[in-house]
């Protein structure tokens, strides 16, 4: 199936002039979630991966799958202060002001690969940040898989010398 058909897009949303891909749609069709799961699961075969990470929320939903199929464990990106144990954190700049992403100091080991999984890549930033995050407690970033990617918004361009992987280009 095409999985494009599956994702409903919304215009002006959140703001007039912006088209949404809503992967809500996709994720209710369980033949469409099964396919978008292998496909990212496909994307990594060429990456030697020890271990995955994803942010919250809608990376836990892509992330956690693969990592149980692959039989790899899965580390947590979460929003500030959501962690119970000491954190590393990663403060970004977004649209309209920033953000601070957060990971245990202990979820990683010093040479360990990993890969990073999210829903979407626009401009890249969260997923920059994730990178420095997994990188300063001395991880390697093997590479990155997204289900979508907004072309437009050059998020590949942050990205450089990475590794990057989409399945759904817009």
């Amino acid at each position: 199936m095409d999985l494009k058909d599956t994702i409903r897009s919304i215009k002006d949303f959140p703001e007039k002039g912006i088209i949404f891909r809503d992967i809500t749609t996709l994720l209710k069709d369980g033949n469409a979630l099964r396919q978008a799961v292998d496909e990212m699961a496909d994307a990594l075969s060429d990456v030697d991966y020890d271990i995955v990470v994803a942010p919250e929320s809608r990376g836990f939903i892509f992330g956690m799958p693969i990592a149980y199929n692959k039989c790899k464990g899965f580390v947590p990106i979460r929003k500030k202060g959501k962690l119970p144990a000491e954190t590393v954190s990663k403060e970004y700049a977004l649209e309209y002001g920033t953000a601070t992403i957060e990971m245990h100091v202990d979820a990683l080991q010093k040479g360990q690969k990993v890969v990073i999984l999210d829903d979407l890549l626009a401009t890249g930033g969260t997923a920059k940040a994730m990178i420095e995050l997994v990188e300063s407690v001395g991880a390697e970033v093997a590479g990155l898989c997204f289900l979508i990617e907004l072309e437009d918004l050059k998020g590949r361009d942050v990205l450089k010398g990475y590794n990057v992987k989409s399945i759904l280009k817009y």
